[in-house]
């Protein structure tokens, strides 16, 4: 009776592990997704790696963030895949996850990138259009003391040339 139960709960344990052994093992699933380069500004391009496990190796693996599109990985081989994406015009500035969906399974890398935003180049970083009513109370300071003192220049030479 002993050796009965003895049996049975081997028996038991032995399926628990057979079982749960090829679940733990079944994904091989990426340690690490980095940037190149890790910050960029709006509508740049990206280049992500994504390392560790054959998982994102397979066709059909993606990657994506709330900054560019769903784009497809590429293998370079061994363990890493690659994906070349341009970030969205309209994205916001700040830190970015990443999320790559290889074999079916989804795993998030947090704050893999960073999106800097840009100044209107040409304008001074200014986001006005057009001059505002100080540039014109300025420019028209500066015309008028032009006036006077050119005035002032042409009449002190006329009084030079009567003496």
């Amino acid at each position: 009776m002993r050796t009965t139960r003895a049996l049975a709960a081997s028996a038991a344990a032995v399926a628990l592990v057979g079982i749960a052994a090829p679940t733990a093992a079944a994904w091989d699933q990426p340690t690490s997704v980095t940037a190149a380069p890790n910050v960029i500004a709006r509508g740049g391009q990206l280049v992500l790696t994504v390392s560790g496990g054959d998982a994102c190796t397979t066709p059909g693996s993606t990657i994506s963030s709330n900054a560019f599109p769903t784009t497809n990985l590429t293998s370079m081989g061994g363990t890493t895949a690659t994906a070349t994406v341009r970030v969205n015009a309209n994205a916001s500035p700040g830190s970015y996850s990443v999320t790559t969906n290889c074999e079916g399974q989804r795993k998030t890398f947090n704050g893999v990138f960073t999106v800097i935003g840009g100044v209107r180049g040409g304008l001074g970083g200014s986001s006005t259009s057009g001059a505002t009513p100080t540039d014109i109370a300025i420019g028209g300071g500066l015309v008028a003391a032009a006036a006077i003192g050119g005035g002032v220049f042409w009449m002190r030479r006329r009084s030079e040339n009567k003496a």
